[in-house]
């Protein structure tokens, strides 16, 4: 069960209907569709997830990495990373999330107690990455936004803190009240008023554009997608949907040891 994780996304199509003529259709009828892609995530407890990805978002192979491996340049902690632990910690788990995603909000709370049980000796960190699915989540970019400002007057605890908020207000699914946006930033003792104002600046669209724009040449065609990455040895693990815990820390056992990762 730990282990299902490893295995890469499958992908299935949806074919639209086809009108049927009432006389008789010759066996090698052309038959005109549009094909919407669908990614299958398959999460740790065997569940299986299928959501519409947009048709711009290329393959790893596309996008120049390798089909097994994510390069480092694209891992690589950048100054303005949300790092939840140790930025100095041998395993980063680096994550790709959508906060309307119904699954990145399953996944969050595994991740927190993987963190209280291994982020305390400093060797782990998890690194929080903007992946807004906007053909879908029509908010969720805004949002993203919103988590940016928290940061901004704040600092990192204050980003964590809206984070952890926002997926415990939110239905996910789009639907979240955009008003609830500055209800969160007050909960966790922000200026309102300077919380608004820098939300209706869109000054940080950028910046979570970034992020995605990160996500899609490492590959990433939904969400969440992670990444279990040992800086010292190299090794790297993808977790595709909401594992469990003890799924991740079965992949962490596997990145800090001598074993050598899985591939399918």
């Amino acid at each position: 069960m730990e282990h299902e994780q490893h295995h890469d996304p499958h992908h299935a199509v949806h074919h639209a209907p086809k009108k049927h003529d009432d006389l008789a259709i010759p066996l090698a009828i052309v038959v005109a569709g549009v094909l919407i892609g669908v990614a299958i995530l398959i999460s740790s407890d065997s569940s299986v997830v299928a959501k519409p990805l947009a048709d711009s978002i290329p393959s790893r192979e596309q996008a120049g990495a390798d089909s097994d491996q994510v390069p480092v340049s694209l891992l690589a902690l950048r100054s303005d990373d949300h790092i939840f632990g140790n930025p100095n910690a041998n395993v980063l788990i680096i994550e790709y999330s959508d906060p309307e995603c119904p699954f990145c909000k399953k996944f969050h709370e595994p991740m927190l107690q993987v963190m209280a049980q291994y982020g305390k000796s400093g060797d782990v960190a998890w690194v929080y990455r903007h992946f807004p699915l906007d053909l879908i989540h029509s908010k969720a970019r805004k949002e993203s936004e919103a988590m940016e400002c928290a940061n901004e007057l704040g600092g990192n605890d204050a980003f964590w803190k809206y984070v952890e908020k926002l997926f415990a207000i939110t239905p996910a699914n789009n639907g979240l009240d955009p008003a609830e946006l500055p209800r969160i930033a007050n909960l966790i003792g922000l200026d309102v008023g300077r919380f608004n104002a820098c939300l209706a600046s869109g000054k940080y669209a950028d910046r979570v554009e970034r992020d995605f724009q990160n996500g899609v040449n490492a590959g990433v065609k939904g969400t969440p997608y992670t990444i279990v990455w040992n800086q010292k040895t190299g090794k790297q693990l993808p977790i595709n949907g909401a594992a469990s815990y003890a799924s991740v820390k079965s992949i962490l056992g596997v990145v800090t040891s001598s074993q050598t990762p899985e591939t399918k």
